[in-house]
Order: structure tokens, then sequence, then C-alpha cells
């Protein structure tokens, strides 16, 4: 058989949506980008503008499902292949990844998987003699491939053992694993209405949880759900709808949120009645962060600064409370953000970033020039083993 010469990409439907899949995951793998940093801002994957909102969509979720269920994959892929992954040719191992993330978890036909990673090697100048290969791959995985997942469904091959030690060492091997079940799956969409959960829930085909977040299972394009365009919700993870509830009723209080993109918490402090100082160092996060204020009928004063350096009291400020949510590990955010796991590099100077953030919160944030801050300090670190416990001081 003639080796497959390299082709010009012929546009079918959904092969753009899968290049740029395959481009934002050799972001996460090798270049050890966020998915934060591909997806929003300056440096935004540049084919994302050409995406429709249903192909955006089906973008995040294939690269999520497929950093999600990495370990997996490499086992699946390593019994189907006699010589391994090709290292020289990325575009290859991407598409592999690509075609089986969606053959075994995803609602897309086998034949369209297996037919659009074909066309992305084939697009590829050093991928394209791995067509072949490619495409007898996943046909066997289509086959084959849930068996090979069975057999390994115990081993928690999707958590690095790095994770898992650190998990196992602070919770125990028990709960290390529950966490490590919990992450295997697709997370909900969690919503916090401004008015009449019960009636949203119904709306949106989901469920009103004690702490009146509305959690539904939809997937697909978030704008195109009802009550979007109307302002009537904002996507904000139940848990992370908890920290700014600490305050208790904030009419008419002054309260500085850090870090504060991309705005879910101001959100809830604003449509509480609190008159809020946004800050985040990211002029792109701050954009986003207004934009999303903007569609909800809500507004802040917003500042484009580094929390751990901004004074708010120089100004004559004074604050009744401060809210931090400072980039840390984000190890108890894997779930919606599954690139964390495989970006450990980043894990220790996010942990000190935190720590510093916090501390000079709660020494800089005062009531009026030379007084101590006497207000309420809340600290929402998402981080799975925590983070005031380096800082006794400030808790």
């Amino acid at each position: 058989m003639p080796p497959v010469k390299f082709a010009p990409p012929t546009e079918v439907p959904g092969l753009a949506a899968r290049r740029v899949a395959a481009d934002i995951l050799d972001g996460v793998l090798h270049k050890r980008r966020t998915l934060d940093d591909q997806l929003e801002g300056a440096g935004a994957h540049p084919g994302l503008k050409s995406l429709s909102d249903r192909d955006r969509a089906l973008m995040r979720r294939l690269v999520a499902t497929i950093l999600r269920r990495l370990g997996t994959l490499g086992h699946v892929l390593s019994r189907l292949l006699d010589r391994g992954i090709p290292t020289d040719a990325p575009r290859a191992q991407s598409a592999l990844l690509i075609g089986a993330a969606q053959i075994l978890w995803m609602d897309v036909p086998d034949h369209a998987a297996v037919d659009l990673s074909v066309r992305l090697v084939q697009s590829d100048r050093r991928a394209a003699k791995y067509a072949g290969l490619v495409n007898a791959v996943l046909r066997r995985c289509a086959r084959e491939g849930q068996p090979l997942i069975d057999e390994v469904q115990m081993q928690r091959l999707d958590i690095p053992s790095w994770l898992m030690a650190r998990w196992a060492a602070h919770y125990g091997e028990t709960t290390a694993h529950a966490i490590a079940l919990a992450l295997s799956h697709e997370p909900s969409l969690d919503l916090t209405v401004k008015a009449d959960a019960a009636q949203w829930a119904a709306r949106l085909h989901g469920e009103t949880l004690p702490t009146g977040t509305v959690r539904t299972l939809l997937h697909g394009p978030v704008t195109m759900l009802p009550g979007f365009s109307d302002g009537q919700w904002w996507v904000q993870d139940a848990a992370a709808a908890l920290p700014a509830r600490l305050f208790g009723p904030v009419a008419g209080k002054a309260i500085a949120d850090l870090c504060a993109a991309p705005g879910g918490k101001t959100a809830q402090l604003l449509h509480g009645g609190a008159r809020v100082t946004a800050v985040d160092r990211s002029p792109g996060r701050v954009a986003r962060l207004r934009d999303n204020l903007a569609r909800l009928g809500l507004g802040a004063e917003t500042v484009v600064a580094d929390a751990a350096e901004w004074r708010g009291k120089e100004a004559g400020e004074a604050f009744d409370g401060v809210l931090v949510d400072a980039p840390c590990s984000s190890t108890g955010t894997i779930r919606p953000h599954p690139d964390v796991a495989r970006l450990r590099d980043n894990l220790a100077r996010l942990g000190l970033d935190a720590a510093t953030v916090v501390a000079d919160a709660a020494e800089s944030q005062g009531k009026g020039s030379g007084k101590a801050f006497d207000g309420v300090l809340v600290d929402a670190p998402c981080s799975s083993t925590g983070t005031l416990r380096r800082h006794p001081d400030v808790a």
C-alpha cells in the first residue's frame, strides 16, 4: 500500500472543532499551557472565533473528556498499538486520543469519529503517513475498547500518582479513591439564579440544591439555554457559590473581591446589594468580568491590579469585607478543569501566590489609613488540600 501523502484539509462539518481541540490538547500536554489561557484573552486560540457555539461546546467537551480520562486512554491505545503511540508526529497522537475519546465516552457515531481523526492526520505533513494506522487502531477501539477499560477500571489510572498520594496522605486511601471515581464523571452544570430557583430548575430540566443552586445535566452551548441572554442566571459551581454567603446580608456594604474574574462571586455580592470593587491582574479577564456583569444587568467598580500589591485603602476606601479567591493549586476544581492534574509544575508556585494574597489582604485592607482591617475576610481556596493551614494567623 503506497504511503499516504499530505493533503490540504477539505473542510467538512466538525473538522474545525477537532482541529482546534488537537491544538489545545497539544498546548496542555506538551507546552504546559492551561485551558483558560488557550480559551480566553489574548492567548486564546485564533480558531475559536470561527467556531459556532455548538462546535465550541463540542470542542471543550472533547478536550475535557480526553484530559479527564487520559490514563485510561493511554492504556487502551497501548494495547491496540504494537509499537506504541507515534512520537514523531504530535498530531497523530492527538488524533488517536480524540477519536478514541469520542468512541468510548461521547455520543458521536463511531464512523464519524474515525473519519474525522483520519482527516486530521492527513492534513498534517508530519502525521499524514500515519493515516492508515489511525484508521485501523480506531476501528479496533470501537470493537475492543470497552473490555480494555473494564480490566483497569479499579486502578484509577486517570489521576496522576503524585496527586493520589497527596490525597491518600490527607484523607486516607478509601476517600482518595472515592474522589478519583467522582472525577472520572463529566460534571453537571451549576447555575446561580437571580430569583425563583424552582421555576428555572423546571425549565432547565434540573433540580434545586439545598443551597439554592440550580443543577442540570444539560450539555451543549450555554449561550443557547433559556435565560442566558436575559441575564437571569450565571454559571457558578455550587461550592463556589458558598463563600460569598459567609458575609451574611451585604446590602449597602462595601466589599473588595480580589482575584475576581470571571465574576461569579462578584455577581452574587452585587445581586445582594453590596457595593463591590472587583480586582484582577489580567486585563483580559477583567474585560470578561465586565461583559458577564453587563449581561446580568449588574455593575461594579473594576480594577486591573495584582491583588497582592493593590492597596485600596490608599485611595481612602473603607471595606466592610474582603473576598479572596486567589490563584492556587486548584486541585479542588479538577472535575470542571481537568488540565489542573496535568500541570503539576504550576501548583507549588500558585499555592504560594494564594497564601501571599490572603496574608496581604488581611494586612492592607484597613478601614482608613493606619488602621487594622476590622471587617470580614473570606478566603475561598480551591485547593483540595487547603491553604490557610499554612497561615493560621490569618484564619
